[in-house]
């Protein structure tokens, strides 16, 4: 039916092979890839998570110190309100204030420097266990399905076999090469159609495909 992709394809593209062990290789390659991106995204929060509870320190500090500060700054307002020498008195209750201010502010920087260690430490365990996906795993696959798609295209095509013949004698191993036919290039070059439909039958298993299909 013209719009409908068959089994394995995905709007037209080549999803999975068409022979069992192949398309078995790649499920459970898929799968692990799946597994191995997910257990390295988990590690990195755990890793995350485990290094911001060092801020909880900082995180008293600054409770601390900010209390303290705002309970100093209320008792000097009191005590400026005494006749005479209030303004005297006040003076050491804001000079300590602003201490405890200093510890405050210290609990916070401290606070962010774990923030960003954290950050730093978990973006650094992804990179590569990541990066053996995006240029290992991920460019190899892509290849793969590029490759399967245009070899199940030419094998439709008029003159498709010739061009997949001529792929397998570029690219497959002499040994397969040689079971087809003593001289297989000189039986490819007069247009033996035999040789010609083993030659892409062997290119499409070598990709996984189905010769007939």
């Amino acid at each position: 039916m013209p719009g409908r992709a068959g089994r394995g394809t995905l709007s037209g593209v080549k999803i999975y092979a068409d022979r069992f062990p192949t398309a078995l290789r790649q499920l459970l390659t898929d799968l692990l890839v799946v597994a191995w991106v997910y257990a390295s995204i988990r590690f990195a929060l755990w890793l995350h998570d485990l290094v911001e509870k060092l801020a909880v320190p900082g995180q008293k500090l600054e409770g601390a110190g900010g209390g303290l500060a705002d309970n100093l700054a209320e008792a000097g307002g009191k005590v400026g309100r005494v006749p005479l020498v209030g303004d005297e008195l006040t003076t050491p209750f804001k000079r300590a204030a602003e201490a405890a201010r200093s510890v405050a502010e210290a609990g916070r920087d401290q606070q962010e420097l774990v923030g960003q260690l954290a950050l730093a430490l978990s973006l650094a365990v992804l990179v590569f266990p990541l990066g053996l996906v995006l240029f290992g795993w991920l460019p190899l696959r892509v290849r793969w399905m590029r490759r399967a798609g245009s070899a199940k295209a030419l094998a439709t095509a008029p003159a498709g076999r010739d061009l997949l013949a001529l792929r397998a004698l570029a690219g497959q191993p002499l040994g397969k090469l040689a079971r087809i036919a003593p001289d297989v290039a000189e039986a490819w070059r007069r247009g033996d159609e035999r040789t010609v439909n083993e030659l892409a039958a062997l290119e499409l298993r070598g990709l996984g495909l189905k010769p007939g299909r």
